[in-house]
């Protein structure tokens, strides 16, 4: 399996801040299911924090408390991510950033990925491929391959110009001769947060 051949889903969040652990939530998540280099499925939704979104958190996503005070909340939107996710690979950039949210309130809902799910950095990616770039953030190395840059730190924009650059990636990782499945994930994988389950009949959700 050539690594354009793995089955993907690229994920990006949104949140209130940059911790889980301190109350920190996510407010909004999108992801694309990405085949031979092809989206082929979407995923994307608001998610009511149940607290206020900071001043600063809104400077940077653009996200205020009336665009998700109707929005469902992490428990009706987070474990339908598992199903999106199915059998595939998760892909962002950073994305261990995104893998705490993610895992840390899917813990809180009584769920978690797939144990097999691996997970993929396209920061890695880039800074073991093009070792000459200064800066790694996901707009210097969209600029470094001339993918054109929209919109960004809204989740699906960021998600989409993400997937532009991991294919361009996987390209060049096929040309420096990680050609294999495994050898991405053994060099530019990255692991899952292991939160402990929340039983939520218990009132643990938050």
């Amino acid at each position: 399996m050539k690594p354009s051949d793995i089955e993907c889903v690229v994920f990006d969040v949104e949140t209130t801040g940059l911790f889980p652990k301190d109350g920190d939530r996510i407010i909004e998540i999108a992801a694309v299911k990405v085949k031979r280099g092809e989206i082929v499925d979407e995923f994307e939704s608001f998610i009511n924090p149940e607290r206020e979104i900071p001043i600063e958190a809104s400077r940077v996503n653009n996200i205020t408390d009336d665009m998700v005070a109707d929005a469902p909340t992490a428990e009706d939107v987070l474990p339908k991510m598992i199903d999106f996710v199915g059998g595939a690979s998760l892909v962002g950039h950073n994305v261990k950033f995104d893998l705490e949210f993610l895992c840390f309130q899917l813990s809180q809902c009584g769920r978690k990925l797939r144990s097999v799910t691996p997970a993929i950095d396209t920061l890695k990616l880039s800074r073991g491929l093009i070792p000459q770039l200064n800066r790694h953030r996901l707009e210097n190395v969209a600029q470094y391959f001339g993918v054109q840059i929209g919109d960004t730190h809204r989740a699906l924009a960021d998600v989409k110009l993400t997937v532009a650059v991991l294919n361009r990636l996987f390209d060049l990782a096929d040309q420096q001769g990680f050609q294999t499945a495994d050898k991405i994930f053994k060099h530019f994988g990255v692991e899952k947060p292991n939160y402990k389950i929340q039983d939520v009949s218990q009132g643990s959700l938050f």
